[in-house]
């Protein structure tokens, strides 16, 4: 089971970026997918996941209206579009699968070890001028 987080990049501040997570290793349609972020000296935080089996789509109160959590399950891939980025965003962005069909995105805040892995390495995104 592999997630590879990419497309990370300095970008200025009201900016676009799309990371790009590349799956591989289990079925894709089956399991939520999560992006989290952690800034140097933060907690890590969730900001969106998608189960789109079960209809569900979360946002972290920080990112909504500006981040779009997307997927195309043929490709294996999983997308998340920021826009309208600020100084805040900056972090290191991590895309985890939920650990078994069964979990959603109800877990974004806490125990979230427990509920999403494996973590990789991450995609870091810079916002400044």
């Amino acid at each position: 089971v592999q997630l590879q987080a990419s497309g990370g990049g300095l970008v200025q501040p009201g900016g676009s970026l799309r990371l790009s997570c590349e799956t591989s290793g289990f079925n894709l349609d089956e399991y939520a997918i999560a992006w989290f972020r952690q800034a140097p000296g933060n907690e890590r935080e969730g900001v969106a996941c998608d189960r789109t089996s079960a209809g569900s789509t979360r946002y972290a109160d920080s990112v909504r209206g500006r981040f779009t959590i997307s997927r195309d399950n043929t490709r294996n891939t999983v997308w998340l579009q920021m826009d309208s980025l600020i100084p805040g965003d900056t972090a290191t962005y991590y895309c985890v699968k939920g650990r078994n069909r069964s979990i959603g995105c109800s877990h974004l805040r806490d125990d979230y070890y427990r509920y999403y892995g494996p973590w990789g390495q991450g995609t870091l995104v810079t916002v400044s001028s």
